[in-house]
């Protein structure tokens, strides 16, 4: 895969900026908050839970924050219900999209996602129209300089992995959903902290964009990660570096 510039991969460019926004902090909140009414808020017997209490750590949330929300969800303290919602679609150039949000008015999220859509040039699909080109997966990022190849491929595939993948600077790990946990503590058990480490909707194949396309997938997926309630973004776009770079300048 080693030359692909995913979106995955474009993300982790974008990662320390977004960051920047606080926006990661009002995600995180929202999902901590369904995680612990759907699963209950003891993170021991909330794997799910436990996963956004570790990304809630990894990015310097103050505990108090973390209590809170799991009590909301747990209905210990009064807050706001959300429901997860996926919308499918397609943006510029053909490449397809799965967008994850977390609304308190699905109505309302929806008409904005389809407007965003249409204006860069996409449009909002049925459920399931674009589903069957993703694979749900662990996916799990680390810097080379991290690590050494036999170890972490060692680690990983001991523990459940279906595979360690050469991106060019990074390793991807990916796995089964199931086995997602276990393989990211056989990573942290070597001393290494994974740049990204996610349950994730990994494309079958990749839409090349080039020119403006890819510049109008960018400002997209920009646009739509920037909205309230969006949780996570997928696509199958695969765009040259130098695209990716001068949207960033």
């Amino acid at each position: 895969m080693s030359g692909h510039s995913k979106w995955h991969t474009i993300k982790h460019k974008k990662g320390a900026a977004d960051a920047k926004r606080g926006k990661i902090f009002t995600r995180i909140i929202k999902e901590l908050t369904v995680a612990a009414r759907a699963g209950g808020g003891d993170a021991d017997a909330n794997p799910r839970l436990r996963t956004i209490i570790a990304e809630a750590k990894s990015v310097n949330m103050p505990a108090d924050n973390i209590k809170r929300a799991i009590q909301r969800g747990t209905g210990e303290l009064p807050g706001v219900s959300y429901e997860e919602v996926t919308y499918e679609g397609y943006g510029p150039g053909g490449a397809a999209l799965i967008i994850e949000v977390l609304t308190d008015n699905r109505n309302r999220t929806v008409g904005e996602m389809r407007h965003t859509l249409t204006k860069y040039g996409g449009n909002l699909g049925e459920a399931n129209s674009v589903a069957w080109m993703f694979a749900k997966k662990g996916y799990i990022v680390i810097e080379k300089s991290k690590a050494g190849e036999d170890a972490l491929l060692a680690a990983a595939l001991d523990n459940g992995a279906d595979d360690l993948r050469d991106d060019g600077d990074s390793w991807e790990v990916v796995t089964p959903p199931d086995a997602f946990q276990q393989v990211l503590d056989a990573v942290k058990a070597l001393g290494i902290e994974p740049d990204a480490a996610e349950i994730a909707m990994l494309p079958q194949n990749y839409v090349k964009l080039e020119g403006k396309p890819a510049q109008q997938m960018i400002k997209l997926m920009d646009v739509i990660e920037e909205h309230d309630d969006t949780k996570k973004v997928w696509s199958n776009a695969d765009i040259e570096e130098k695209e990716i770079e001068a949207s960033l300048a």
